[in-house]
């Protein structure tokens, strides 16, 4: 008699377009964060993870948790 070996799916694995959300920033950290630019506050883009400066048009990166404050490394966003 011949044994049937049961077949195992391999593990799901997301397509690297496909990002995934990033954990919520502490909005604590949010309130004392200003634009180094501006000083005016930012709005925090989780789909992106971004901070967002609307008076300054750059959008800072979040890289490991960790936001980095540095004109030269934002994005400046469309008009």
């Amino acid at each position: 008699m011949t044994e049937s070996i049961p077949s195992v799916a391999p593990p799901f694995v997301a397509p690297p377009s496909v990002a995934p959300l990033s954990p919520a920033i502490d909005p604590r950290l949010l309130e004392v964060l200003v634009c180094p630019l501006t000083k005016a506050p930012l709005e925090y883009d989780r789909a992106a993870n971004e901070l967002i400066s609307r008076k300054a048009g750059l959008a800072y990166p979040i890289r490991d948790g960790i936001p980095i404050m540095l004109p030269e490394e934002a994005r400046k966003l469309e008009p």
